[in-house]
């Protein structure tokens, strides 16, 4: 019998569509631009997935950190070690591990992003796995799944023979707002793998050819894009290199919205986008791999949400990368929340890669989990 220790951070990710850039502390900001929880839905993913597994027996928290979702997903074999009340917090998630750890656990399975991985690892460090539902808005670290579906694999599978050393990275939250990237390892974690279904850690580029391929993508886009048409530029220096080139200052870690070479809307919110999508005829979106991680929707563009990308329609994206950092990903991963979507891209994308040069890209499919009828 596997013991998992499952813990859910109830607002993570809820700062992601509304264009905060984080949750951490700004709770009350994103409920009042309208955010809604989204960590219960990706963690019922996973756990409906696992709901007819015999060998598993979960210990979790009250309400909404665990036993709600356990409840709702189907799931029969768990038991409450940890009570909280009022809002959850770190400190909860602390406290939850302890407890967790203290009965014996082959694995911590949590849902939430970087900030919820480094209060887990805060009280396991090496001695026990962890493993992310991804959820949260930064999500730079390797230790979570790429999807709900593919963590429900991982869990299954997960031995200790499979473990694998992760990156876990501390973002500086205030220079992530401000538009900038600085991250540090906080720690190495362990976890579970099958090549190609966890995800690695942010990488930035800044080698002299990467920069001078973000120039010639740039130079390509300037020519192709339309007038009178709006489009929608996601987070990143490869977009960056676009607006800089068209004479349009572009947020670096946020989304923006050009048209005919000026600015319409900076760091907008998923609202805006909407708002803006159904006032125009003619829109694209172009975005850009995230990082070394590969995803195109999902991690860090979470403001480009599942209905934005319906009214403007998945042929009206424009996917650009540079060839350095296609060459370091076996496959482009897109993780919307809604795995419908996710299918409708089917198993390639043109990335444009170069001057009048692109690369058609693998997309990685979720794997689907069909077993027979049992309990957890």
């Amino acid at each position: 019998m596997k013991k998992i220790g499952l813990i859910v951070n109830p607002v993570a990710g809820m700062g992601g569509s509304v264009g905060l850039k984080g949750t951490d502390g700004n709770v009350d900001e994103a409920r009042r631009r309208g955010a809604s929880p989204r960590a219960k839905d990706r963690a019922r993913i996973t756990l409906e997935l696992l709901a007819r597994e015999k060998d598993l027996h979960f210990a979790t928290c009250s309400g909404a950190m665990g036993a709600d979702i356990l409840r709702d997903a189907g799931c029969q074999n768990y038991e409450i070690v940890y009570t909280y009340s009022g809002e959850s917090s770190a400190r909860d998630t602390r406290a939850a591990v302890i407890r967790i750890m203290e009965d014996g656990t082959d694995l911590i399975l949590f849902c939430g992003g970087d900030g919820t991985a480094r209060d887990i690892f805060d009280v396991t460090g090496r001695n026990v796995p962890i493993l992310g539902i991804p959820a949260g808005v930064k999500m730079y670290s390797a230790v979570f799944a790429v999807d709900p579906a593919t963590a429900a694999e991982l869990v299954r599978e997960s031995d200790k023979k499979q473990l694998r050393d992760s990156e876990l990275l501390d973002v500086d939250e205030e220079a992530y707002r401000a538009g900038v990237l600085k991250t540090r390892i906080f720690g190495i974690a362990r976890t579970p793998t099958i090549p190609g279904k966890v995800q690695v850690s942010k990488q930035v580029y800044e080698e002299p050819d990467e920069e001078r391929a973000k120039q010639e993508i740039a130079r390509f886009m300037e020519e192709v894009i339309l007038p009178d048409t709006l489009y929608i530029l996601g987070a990143g220096t490869t977009t960056e290199a676009i607006a800089r080139k068209i004479g349009v200052k572009k947020t670096l870690l946020g989304v923006d919205v050009i048209r005919n070479g000026r600015l319409v809307a900076a760091d907008v919110d998923e609202r805006t986008l909407i708002d803006l999508v159904s006032q125009e005829k003619e829109v694209r979106i172009i975005i850009s791999p995230i990082g070394a991680q590969g995803f195109i929707l999902g991690r860090g563009n979470q403001q480009i949400s599942v209905r934005v990308v319906r009214k403007v329609g998945i042929t009206k994206i424009i996917v650009v990368a540079t060839p350095h950092k296609l060459a370091v990903l076996p496959e482009l991963y897109i993780d919307s929340g809604d795995a419908e979507l996710d299918r409708e891209f089917k198993n390639s994308i043109q990335v444009i890669s170069g001057y009048r040069i692109a690369q058609r890209k693998r997309i990685h499919q979720s794997s689907k989990i069909n077993n027979p009828d049992n309990n957890c």
